[in-house]
């Protein structure tokens, strides 16, 4: 089996999925076509965003509806996030809160994908 998994998100636009995730994670892209682009997420993970009406064989879902949780090193680095992506216009649909696991900001992405940035509760 292969030890590098990669997540797929249906999108519509691949080329600005890819522009999102990018500023967000602080990531590159590694690949870009009309459709189809990938992201690292570190560790040998990566994500995918294909077009959903190029996706074979043909998929039933539409895009939206997926989530990716990505740890960030503390409080005050989630804190600036969730500030740099209100400022951009970016729809938070959950401010800086604490849940069991730890303290969580919840965005979405431009197909309606959850972006869930949190900072693990310690021990």
């Amino acid at each position: 089996m292969q030890a590098t998994p990669m997540f797929i998100f249906y999108v519509t636009d691949p080329a600005a999925s890819a522009r999102f995730y990018a500023d967000v994670l602080g990531a590159p892209v590694l690949y870009e076509a009309a459709d189809f682009a990938m992201l690292p997420l570190g560790q040998g993970a990566r994500l995918g965003l294909w077009r959903t009406e190029d996706v074979q064989p043909r998929a039933g879902f539409a895009p939206g509806g997926a989530e990716l949780d990505v740890a960030l090193a503390d409080t005050e680095a989630l804190a600036a996030a969730e500030d740099r992506l209100a400022a951009q216009g970016v729809t938070i649909l959950q401010p800086l809160t604490t849940l069991g696991f730890g303290q969580a900001v919840t965005v979405v992405d431009p197909d309606g994908h959850r972006l869930r940035l949190y900072v693990p509760a310690t021990p």
